[in-house]
């Protein structure tokens, strides 16, 4: 089967007419690398192609060795093929399609459908946007300055995230960053009135299997697509599903003038396919192994995530930081595309703190008087603030113990411990194994929340009473439910 041949008239030049000029001959297979010999009319870089033979297999144009080779990248196995098999010239880039009908599927980088269910239909019918496109230009971007509330406490108080912004969950291995993001689609998605996107670069299949069956739980599918380029796919196949995500957003932005929700896990996949991908092509490394083009990759992802006067791209982007080490070139290039980073800590987790947000690393471009409002911003202040004080104490606490503080510095450390706590949460999406019911906490509860803790209301309480629950309001539940 050759992938999207049929295409409507005017799209694709009738190759059976073209006979050389449209056929290539494979002349080298390494691994997922092809190269593909064209008498004449060499493809251009980004072209697609594809093999003819039984078993047909999609490559992409990466470069040109000389005027009658092309170096191509594949997106399929390459498992059977063999020299002088005849590729075709496609006559356009690689693409997906893009309408109403991709709602409540999951697809896969060429936009074919993975959940089981029936074919998208005729491929002569269905409308292609190429997957790799131009970011939208600047003069018809909009910057608004809105909150985008979530619900979860600790990151609607000290990292508000930004409607048509781009926020990152940085963390190791195992910190809750999946979590996090199956929390937001949760609470977000139902009251989203747009549209949900959830790309998968590089992950787990049952991980994709599980969100997909939470999401027809919680009734959000119907309104949200789900790609995959999943982690045992080649390099090619990982390193595009992200464009081909963007292109569907897009095409939900500029057509139906929708918002769209794009949540990605995870982006050091992306970065990790591009270095293999790379290092396919023979391309010298540069810091710490990475692709010398890392930094040009990534902006050509991360700046398609725009708004525009018809609708905004709100996205969420898990980024797994190698080691716990956030000077790694993946993670600094990743922290300056976002207008909120939210710093997901091992230690906390450890403590059972969940979720596992470090309030003194995490940040965001909205938190400033002017979009939040003077008592928002300045309760953040006041929570970072005390948090560090109690940071401080900490060794003379270990040290000394806790009786040897001053007055002033004992309350400091109360109010810091009951803080830590409030800013737990129970998760929907956790429920089943943590024995807590999940809650959503509105901005004005969280603020009433930490305004009282900051004011000492809750001194003679037990820390315990704070711990995993929703509004302050529990907090006397709890109490009474424990006594």
């Amino acid at each position: 089967m050759i992938r999207n041949i049929t295409e409507p008239a005017g799209t694709l030049g009738n190759f059976h007419q073209s006979g050389e000029e449209a056929t290539g001959t494979v002349v080298a297979v390494r691994g997922s690398v092809v190269d593909v010999f064209f008498p004449s009319n060499l493809p251009p870089i980004g072209r697609e192609l594809n093999t003819l033979a039984d078993h047909s297999i999609v490559l992409e144009v990466e470069s040109q060795l000389d005027s009658e080779t092309a170096r191509c990248i594949a997106l399929q196995t390459t498992k059977g093929l063999a020299r002088g098999v005849p590729v075709l010239d496609t006559q356009h880039p690689l693409r997906v399609p893009v309408g109403n009908f991709l709602l409540g599927r999951m697809l896969n980088v060429f936009g074919d459908v993975i959940d089981g269910g029936p074919s998208l239909g005729d491929q002569s019918e269905l409308q292609y946007w190429p997957t790799v496109r131009p970011p939208l230009e600047l003069s018809l971007r909009v910057a608004k300055s809105d909150v985008f509330e979530t619900g979860i406490k600790v990151i609607d108080l000290l990292s508000p995230l930004e409607r048509g912004g781009k926020a990152g969950l940085f963390g190791g291995a195992g910190v809750g960053k999946t979590v996090l993001i199956t929390e937001l689609i949760h609470n977000v998605a139902g009251e989203h009135e747009g549209v949900s996107l959830f790309c998968g670069i590089g992950e787990r299949c049952r991980e994709a299997e599980e969100l997909h069956r939470e999401m027809q739980t919680a009734g959000v599918l119907k309104n949200a697509v789900m790609v995959f380029g999943q982690m045992n796919e080649p390099p090619g196949a990982r390193f595009r599903v992200g464009h081909a995500a963007l292109t569907m957003a897009e095409y939900f932005r500029d057509v139906h003038q929708k918002d769209v929700l794009l949540l990605i896990d995870n982006v050091f996949r992306f970065i990790q396919s591009g270095t293999e991908v790379s290092g396919l092509m023979g391309r010298l490394p540069s810091r710490v192994g990475y692709q010398p083009t890392l930094a040009t990759e990534l902006a050509e992802l991360e700046e398609r995530i725009c708004s525009s006067s018809h609708g905004a791209i709100t996205s969420v982007q898990a980024v797994y930081v190698p080691a716990d080490d956030f000077t790694d070139p993946s993670a600094v290039h990743t922290f300056s595309h976002l207008s909120s980073s939210i710093v997901l800590s091992r230690k906390r987790a450890g403590e059972g703190l969940y979720p596992a947000v470090d309030p003194l690393s995490s940040g965001s471009n909205m938190l400033v008087p002017q979009i939040v409002g003077e008592r928002h911003a300045h309760l953040a202040r006041e929570v970072r603030k005390t948090l560090a004080q109690y940071q401080e104490l900490k060794d003379i606490i270990a040290m000394l113990g806790l009786d040897e503080l001053s007055r002033e510095d004992r309350r400091i450390v109360n109010r810091a411990r009951r803080l830590e706590r409030f800013m737990t949460q129970p998760f929907f999406t956790t429920g089943q194994f943590t024995g807590y019911e999940g809650r959503v906490v509105s901005l004005a509860e969280t603020l009433e929340g930490t305004e009282r803790i900051l004011k000492d209301d809750f001194y003679d309480y037990p820390e315990q009473a704070l711990y995993m629950i929703g509004a302050i309001d529990d907090v006397k539940l709890k109490t009474r439910a424990g006594s």
